[in-house]
């Protein structure tokens, strides 16, 4: 792709003065977003990455800007994925609305920063071990069962390694306005707040971990693995607003994301077995039937898989309240029946 150092730092440099506007425009100032304002900023952010991804496709070619948009589409998935358990933990540690977009703020740099160092570690992998596909599309395997069919913590906020951080840390009971420490009766104590942002940071770190070899199952181009994981992560935070109602309803969104993980672990080995030239049969003969799987392909697999999830859920949501409504209403007959 020939992307230069100077791009690298301008881009880099860009990314950071989007998310320091961000902090002073939005967020240093705590409120509750409206749903205005929050549908304006979402469009704006996913409007940018797709202008971005045109020219992407313009300036190095359709190969590489499908790649881009295969890439975001899923990075925006499992970012989605990410907002749901974003708000089981604002649940549990029952964080003020109006301080729910700085815990937000703070997690999504810290989800940055780690895949940025994913990024780098990957792209070092793979420029010097071309076998590491094998080890990135058996570990996408696993993560699409996981994600199918295990069951996580229910509470990320009294799990096994929150109860460690309350064990090291003296924690206040209550929140003291938006700040990380307080002082009681000459002793320091963490706030909640503090302990929130623990929480996502260590789900930013289990995300990177599905994230960056998802990515580099669809493109080996290290600027655009991060530039999609960025534009994924910006608006983020105005996206948690708009759909905060929406998310609950996203009951097949786990089961979509195991189907393009799983697609992307096997499309990782195939590729590893043409990178590799292995297995051989027949005297030295290749196994011609292993295909290459097409970006196009991947990018169409990718939006249908979302598109059905979505749709499954919200017919399947809308199914169960409807049944709600009947059931509720007969009760009520029952209940005011008149006696014989």
């Amino acid at each position: 792709m020939g992307v230069t150092p100077l791009i690298w730092i301008i881009t880099i440099a860009i990314t950071i003065a989007f998310f320091v506007f961000e902090f002073f425009a939005h967020v240093r100032k705590a409120h509750e977003p409206t749903i205005g304002e929050s549908a304006r900023w979402s469009a704006f952010y996913i409007g940018l990455a797709l202008l971005f991804g045109v020219g992407i496709g313009v300036f190095s070619g359709w190969t590489y800007g499908g790649e881009y948009f295969a890439g975001y589409l899923t990075e925006k998935a499992l970012s989605i994925d990410n907002l749901f358990v974003f708000l089981i933990i604002m649940t549990g540690f029952a964080v003020p609305k109006k301080y729910q977009q700085k815990v937000l703020m703070i997690g999504i740099v810290i989800a940055l920063v780690m895949r940025g160092a994913f990024i780098a570690v990957g792209a070092a992998l793979i420029e010097n071990f071309s076998w590491i596909f094998y080890i990135f599309g058996a570990l996408l395997l696993f993560l699409a069962y996981r994600q199918a069919f295990a069951h996580g913590e229910s509470d990320p906020a009294n799990g096994r390694f929150m109860r460690f951080v309350r064990r090291v840390l003296p924690v206040s009971e209550e929140y003291n306005g938006d700040k990380l420490t307080v002082q009681k009766n000459g002793k320091r104590f963490v706030t909640p707040m503090l302990l929130v942002i623990v929480a996502i940071g260590f789900i930013d770190l289990v995300f990177a971990i599905d994230s960056i070899p998802a990515i580099y199952g669809l493109t080996n181009e290290a600027y655009i693995v991060f530039t999609a994981n960025a534009f994924a992560l910006m608006g983020l935070r105005q996206l948690y607003f708009l759909i905060g109602g929406l998310l609950e309803r996203l009951v097949y969104l786990s089961q979509g994301l195991a189907v393009i993980l799983a697609f992307i672990g096997v499309k990782l080995v195939f590729h590893a077995l043409h990178v590799n030239e292995l297995p051989f049969i027949n005297g030295g003969e290749p196994l011609l039937w292993v295909p290459e799987i097409p970006i196009w392909l991947s990018l169409l697999f990718i939006a249908a898989t979302v598109a059905v999830a979505t749709v499954a859920s919200l017919a399947k949501t809308r199914k169960d309240a409807q049944k709600k409504r009947r059931d509720e209403f007969e009760g009520e007959k029952v209940v005011h029946a008149p006696e014989d």
